[in-house]
């Protein structure tokens, strides 16, 4: 791999005697990995082609992932590089938590929170650019997910809805990709010796958002796929000095992970804390991630504005609740398909219903893609479930599920018509697979109507 001249000697100077092996290391193939969703049935084939498994992630395997497959399509897996998934495992958000990822596209950090908080609390998953944001709310819909609510917002402006609000935030910084040019090498056409400094600049103000938004007492999580001390231990020092209440936590460091560098930075110790991976150490990519706790009792500095008390309404995001017809035709769904199920507060963008998780009474001043859980759409006098209700459910969920052999789940996914049961009463099923729920059809007279998005059809 051809790297920059600049970035060469860059390293050369920084580690010494180390700078061999460490670029020598850019010749050798990415990493690939997977985790495993513990939500859903055990994804044996996808298991099988597994190369082992990662040390530090419970659920995280080495190996390949098909896109198409089983496996991957129902959710029960998410492809991610094992070094990015020690990330969450020191985020470690525990169940009924509040939790924010601020920079959280594609969705391979969120996922993993969502695992670890299994199913209790809540979860902002926010990214400022609407094209990643929507990639974000596909993959988090994917997984199954009905705590969460994912909106594209700046974090300035989520700093004026949630101000020292959640128990733990992610900060997966946006950075210069130094960490991943051997997986992404387009990377390297960006990369000037002044890019990281200019990084380091932005993650900064993201960063002192985030600390608004933090309660005493909270987690903070940095972490970036670069290697540039501007944008690491210069970062973390930067907020070790400028809020006296926050501390560094030590990271537990396996086998391979190395010490933050304090003299890569102002020689402060507790830099040490941090946790360093290099690609010439461990079997992944390159990866910084710092973790901070604020005293209980520790102000937070005063915003540069006054925190806005009366949200914002934007056109055609205006939250609704139901009409009495809604209502009665979510009821007749509900009885029919899951009687049990208790929503927490339902609320309609346009057509569209949504169940939006505790913790929060309004997204009304937020641009939200996903407020909360979509369990359908209102047509003409019916109701037409969701593929992310499916995607959430367990099959055991309810009693009324069509069982697809493999071929015919290939067929589905493909967007045709299958034949059904001839002994059943009309109406809505799960459609299941192997044990994996993996969407809607609507049986009538024998034929299952497929209502698998048009978007994801293959």
């Amino acid at each position: 791999m051809k790297l920059p001249d600049a970035f060469i000697s860059k390293y050369r100077r920084l580690l010494g005697d180390e700078a061999p092996a460490f670029l020598a290391a850019f010749d050798q193939p990415a990493t690939g990995g997977f985790r495993v969703n513990p939500a859903k049935a055990e994804p044996t084939a996808t298991i099988a082609t597994a190369t082992g498994r990662v040390e530090y992630v419970p659920t995280g395997y080495r190996g390949p992932v098909d896109g198409k497959s089983l496996d991957h399509v129902s959710g029960a897996i998410y492809s991610q590089e094992p070094s990015a998934m020690y990330v969450g495992e020191v985020v470690a958000p525990q169940p009924g938590e509040r939790v924010l990822d601020l920079c959280a596209a594609p969705g391979g950090k969120t996922t993993h929170l969502l695992a670890k908080m299994g199913g209790q609390g809540l979860l902002i998953a926010n990214e400022i650019f609407r094209k990643r944001a929507l990639v974000l709310a596909e993959n988090l819909e994917r997984w199954g997910t009905a705590n969460t609510v994912v909106t594209n917002e700046s974090p300035a402006e989520l700093e004026r809805q949630f101000p020292q609000f959640f128990d733990r935030i992610l900060v997966d910084a946006p950075c210069s990709g130094e960490g991943m040019f051997r997986k992404e090498p387009a990377g390297m056409e960006y990369w000037t010796p002044d890019y990281p400094a200019e990084c380091a600049n932005r993650q900064r103000k993201i960063l002192a958002s985030a600390l608004k938004m933090l309660k005493p007492g909270g987690t903070l999580v940095y972490s970036t796929c670069t290697f540039a001390p501007e944008e690491d231990e210069q970062t973390a020092a930067w907020l070790l000095a400028t809020y006296p209440g926050l501390t560094m936590v030590p990271i537990k460091k396996y086998p391979g992970m190395d010490d933050g560098r304090p003299e890569w930075a102002d020689g402060n110790p507790a830099l040490a804390n941090a946790v360093r991976l290099f690609p010439h150490h461990i079997a992944g990519e390159g990866h910084f991630i710092a973790k901070f706790q604020l005293a209980a009792t520790a102000p937070v500095r005063a915003a540069d504005h006054r925190i806005k008390k009366n949200k914002r309404h934007r056109k055609g995001d205006r939250q609704n609740g139901l009409t009495k017809e809604e209502r009665q035709l979510f009821a007749d769904f509900c009885q029919w398909f899951m009687p049990a199920y208790q929503p927490c507060q339902l609320l309609t963008y346009g057509d569209q219903l949504y169940d939006l998780p505790a913790g929060l009474s309004s997204v009304g001043g937020l641009t939200a893609l996903r407020p909360g859980l979509h369990l359908g759409t209102f047509k003409k006098r019916r109701f037409e479930p969701a593929l992310a209700l499916a995607l959430t459910m367990r099959p055991a969920d309810t009693e009324r599920r069509i069982e697809l052999s493999r071929e015919q789940w290939r067929s589905y996914v493909h967007g045709d018509v299958l034949p059904g049961p001839t002994d059943l009463p009309n109406g809505w099923y799960l459609l299941v697979c192997q044990d994996f729920a993996v969407g809607f059809g609507k049986l009538v007279n024998g034929t299952v109507k497929n209502f698998y998005p048009k978007g994801l059809r293959f």
